[in-house]
């Protein structure tokens, strides 16, 4: 049977780039085998990607991701690029900055992504056999697979993959930063 691959990340080429995470995560889904290989790949719908790459994503739903709290809007957006399903997960609040990366909430920004990742999963089921996270912006991935979704049955035979692309980049808070979680 063909097994079912999702990258999820802060970056990929074309969309968004800031270093080698993206050249990777842009690039090694398109080289597996579509024989035996789904491999989709899960991103920010930053404000900053290009628009003639924005004007080509389509809607493909939206709903709310419960983020302790409070509830935050998620927008999924979809497009193929170099055969490779892509995923856009947009929230205006967290994504519509100029930059990528460096501002005060990046940390929350993150979970949030982390586990709005999964929900989208649930709620297109889509639910692969392996999620491959990258770098510290989706390390609460597998914290959360095993912690907040414990026993949910459509996650329960999906296994984590998690590659650190670069070591100096931790995604280090201090201690005052709000932490999201159910």
């Amino acid at each position: 049977t063909m097994k079912k691959i999702l990258f999820a990340a802060s970056e990929a080429v074309p969309f968004i780039k800031t270093g080698g995470l993206a050249d990777v995560v842009g690039s090694l889904p398109k080289y597996f085998d579509k024989e035996k290989y789904d491999v989709r790949v899960m991103v920010p719908k930053y404000l900053c990607i290009r628009p003639e790459l924005r004007e080509q994503m389509k809607f493909v739903d939206k709903f709310y991701v419960k983020m302790n709290w409070r509830t935050q809007y998620v927008g999924i957006d979809e497009m193929e690029y170099d055969g490779v399903k892509y995923y856009f997960l947009d929230n205006e609040y967290y994504f519509k900055k100029n930059n990528y990366y460096g501002y005060f909430d990046d940390g929350e920004r993150f979970a949030f992504f982390s586990k709005a990742a999964i929900d989208v999963m649930a709620h297109l089921n889509i639910i692969p056999d392996i999620i491959h996270a990258h770098d510290w912006q989706t390390g609460l991935v597998p914290v959360y697979l095993r912690t907040l979704y414990y026993g949910d049955e459509r996650f329960k035979n999906v296994r984590t993959v998690f590659t650190i692309h670069n070591i100096e980049y931790q995604g280090i808070y201090s201690y005052d930063q709000e932490i999201l979680e159910d």
